[in-house]
């Protein structure tokens, strides 16, 4: 298959030029992006960042024209000397995947469920330049094993659900790389993934830049990822590009107030110590949490999905245990367990001296308001259907209170939470992602529990609204005395609001131990890895 030859041309390869992007719609119009100016250099990774809502991903969708039917344009968008926002539908359609590729998010949801990821590679590739069968099934191949997809002969017929996170995400890169692009569009491709799969896939992305000469624009809200990968930065604010300039010089010298400010928002600080002679109230002894696995025509046993095997932990009140471990580790399965949201295999969990395993239906019921779990994802965890007010009062149904004395317990959670009360009777997407996630733990401390379990509560965040949760998590705790089990990959978070912290892999223990000893004096060689991948060398200063 002929490669698209290089370009002769001086000049940036991509030119933005004061574009602005308008939606209208119920008579009424806004516009997300204004004003936006900067130009992608030949061979340069050039990031992207700033909170949602900032208008990054909608300036990278632009480029394209990947947008809504109402959405409309004005200034200039230049691929070399082509000036796309007037281009035809069908000089566009050229272009995508062949000429300027993109790499989304989440790759679960780009991927096709029902077709092998081979045939899904070998469309782009037939679409811009059909070639035999055979010849694009070898380039297929030649692709997988590229990016890194081990023995990718068989691979190749594998479906989408049978490729852990990276995999996909290294699938998506081969699609992309697959018609030999000169600009690479990343937005967001590690948001959700672990901190050792991050690392790998932008490097991953790094080297294919050198190698193929790729120009690459990332959208990005993790800045240690973007300091150590990109060659320039470009800060956007409410659909304003505030400042752009070499990565060295932002990072050393920012010029704009909002860089300043999301520069400066690391999690960081220490919780409160845990009370002395605080009583234990969560311990697991030798847990075990085997899937069965089924084949065959009656379905008999061939193996099994070791989730967990031989956990043991324990948590005081007022303690936060961190658990972290790369995904498949068995974090969120631990979690499960103790909310008895799966099956146990084996071993015992003892919380505030009964065994949750041995209780009743009825019996387990009746301790749930002092067992909550807040989810990773607070748009999907929260009914569209319902407003705040019936949301957080969900739980107080069950306790007999009065309606009266209900919409006060809500007042006082929403409070709690830093939230107007007065957004009570508004709906979960008249919210920001950040408030959401606080109508959640809202929803969780109006029963007032003594363990709260946040699985992954803050991944889905910008850093700033990370940061305010974790303070937010730190202030209650210290006033409302529960304890929390703390289930994250992200490492920086964990380290902010852990008094110990349990590593897993492969559903077994690694390690445990106070959280500054973890986190400074790491004894296995799995958790110098990770905390080398979260913090590249650049350790918080020890508790």
């Amino acid at each position: 298959m002929p490669s698209t030859p290089a370009s002769n041309k001086s000049g940036p390869l991509l030119a933005i030029d004061r574009l602005s992007v308008r939606f209208s719609g119920n008579g009424r119009e806004t516009e997300p992006v204004r004003q936006v100016s900067f130009a992608v250099e030949r061979g340069e990774m050039l990031a992207i960042v700033g909170e949602s809502g900032s208008g990054k991903s909608l300036t990278a969708l632009s480029i394209l024209k990947l947008m809504p039917g109402n959405a409309g344009f004005s200034g200039s968008i230049r691929l070399e000397d082509e000036e796309l926002l007037t281009a035809s539908a069908k000089r566009l359609q050229e272009i995508r995947g062949d000429r300027i590729s993109m790499i989304f998010q989440e790759p679960m949801t780009s991927l096709n469920p029902l077709h092998i990821i081979g045939r899904q590679i070998d469309e782009i590739m037939m679409q811009h330049h059909p070639d035999t069968a055979a010849k694009i099934r070898g380039r297929t191949v030649e692709l997988l094993r590229e990016v890194g997809i081990p023995d990718p002969g068989k691979r190749v017929n594998s479906y989408p659900h049978e490729l852990s996170g990276g995999q996909r995400q290294r699938v998506m890169i081969a699609m992309a790389l697959a018609n030999r692009p000169a600009l690479l569009i990343a937005d967001e491709p590690t948001t959700a993934l672990d901190v050792t799969l991050q690392e790998q896939i932008l490097e991953l992305l790094k080297s294919l830049q050198q190698k193929h000469g790729l120009s690459v624009l990332l959208i990005s809200h993790d800045l240690g990822l973007v300091r150590r990968f990109a060659d320039r930065v470009g800060v956007m604010q409410q659909g304003q590009l505030v400042e752009i300039n070499t990565t060295l010089s932002l990072f050393a010298n920012p010029q704009h107030d909002y860089t300043r400010t999301l520069l400066a928002a690391e999690p960081e600080g220490h919780p409160a110590p845990v009370p002395e002679g605080a009583t234990q109230i969560l311990a697991i002894d030798n847990l075990r949490i085997w899937f069965p696995i089924r084949k065959g025509f009656l379905r008999r046993v061939s193996g099994h999905i070791k989730a967990v095997s031989n956990l043991s932990l324990s948590l005081r009140q007022g303690e936060t245990l961190g658990v972290v471990g790369e995904s498949g580790s068995g974090k969120s399965t631990l979690a499960f367990a103790v909310t008895r949201l799966t099956d146990i295999t084996d071993g015992r969990i003892v919380f505030m001296g009964q065994e949750v395993q041995a209780l009743s239906q009825n019996a387990f019921r009746s301790m749930r308001k002092d067992l909550q779990i807040v989810f990773q994802d607070p748009y999907g965890s929260l009914s569209p259907r319902l407003s705040v007010s019936q949301i957080v009062a969900e739980g107080l149904e069950l306790l007999g209170l009065s309606p009266e004395v209900q919409e006060q317990r809500v007042i006082e959670a929403l409070q709690a939470v830093e939230l107007d009360a007065e957004t009570r009777h508004r709906y979960p997407h008249e919210f920001s992602g950040g408030q959401r996630q606080r109508i959640a733990i809202a929803r969780a401390l109006v029963l007032k529990p003594k363990l709260l379990i946040l699985d992954e509560p803050t991944s889905a965040l910008d850093r700033t609204v990370q940061k305010q949760i974790v303070l937010l998590l730190r202030r209650l705790q210290a006033e409302l005395g529960f304890s929390c089990l703390f289930i994250s990959h992200d490492l920086k978070v964990v380290r902010a609001v852990s008094h110990r912290v349990l590593v897993m892999r492969h559903g077994e223990l690694v390690e445990t131990g106070l959280a500054d000893d973890i986190f400074h004096r790491p004894y296995s060689d799995y958790t110098r890895q990770l905390m080398k991948a979260a913090f590249a060398g650049d350790l918080p200063a020890a508790g």
